[in-house]
């Protein structure tokens, strides 16, 4: 494996990191309620666990209603099990064509709890992006103890290692800055 290999190797994987972080911050509820809320939401759809979505369409009606139309009117009570068992803090109500999910506005206290929330998927992310760097630093020194590279190529392939992951570790930061801000805004 060439020192470029290894470069965009890490590189490729420290930018799945940050999807990963910006798909976990989707699941954080804000002022405005998402259906991202119940992405990991499963239905046992005739004994198969299936994703929501797959058997109903899902609508934010408003800033703090999600309505669930199940495709098969047979669903609602397997839509309204699940629902309760995810715990999202709101009671399903089925009204015999829909669930629908009120979620009342949120408290400063549960604003600042996501916030704590979101500061852990980043550090979350920080970590499995030094977890790369590490495993590109350590290729690294192998292809310089193997003298398949110089002593002065290895320097030059850390430092931009080292770069690479001061860019993504400061993209994980400025993430957080504009989920905080979203997070607390009333």
């Amino acid at each position: 494996m060439s020192v470029n290999e290894i470069h965009d190797k890490a590189k490729s994987g420290m930018q799945k990191s940050i999807e990963s972080l910006k798909k976990d911050f989707t699941t954080l509820r804000t002022g405005k309620v998402s259906t991202a809320i119940l992405d990991n939401i499963k239905i046992d759809y005739y004994g198969t666990p299936t994703a929501l979505n797959q058997v109903a369409t899902v609508l934010a009606t408003d800033a703090t209603t999600i309505t669930i139309s199940p495709w098969e009117k047979n669903m609602l009570k397997e839509i309204e099990k699940a629902i309760q068992s995810a715990n999202l803090g709101v009671n399903p109500n089925n009204d015999g064509e829909n669930v629908k999910l009120f979620f009342p506005p949120m408290t400063i206290e549960q604003r600042e709890e996501n916030v704590k929330k979101a500061k852990a998927m980043v550090e979350k992310a920080k970590v499995a992006i030094r977890n790369i760097r590490k495993d590109a630093n350590n290729k690294i020194k192998a292809l310089e103890k193997d003298k398949e590279i110089t002593e002065d190529e290895s320097k030059r392939a850390h430092d931009d290692i080292q770069k690479l992951t001061d860019e993504f570790t400061s993209q994980a930061d400025s993430l957080l800055k504009s989920k905080e801000a979203e997070l607390m805004k009333v």
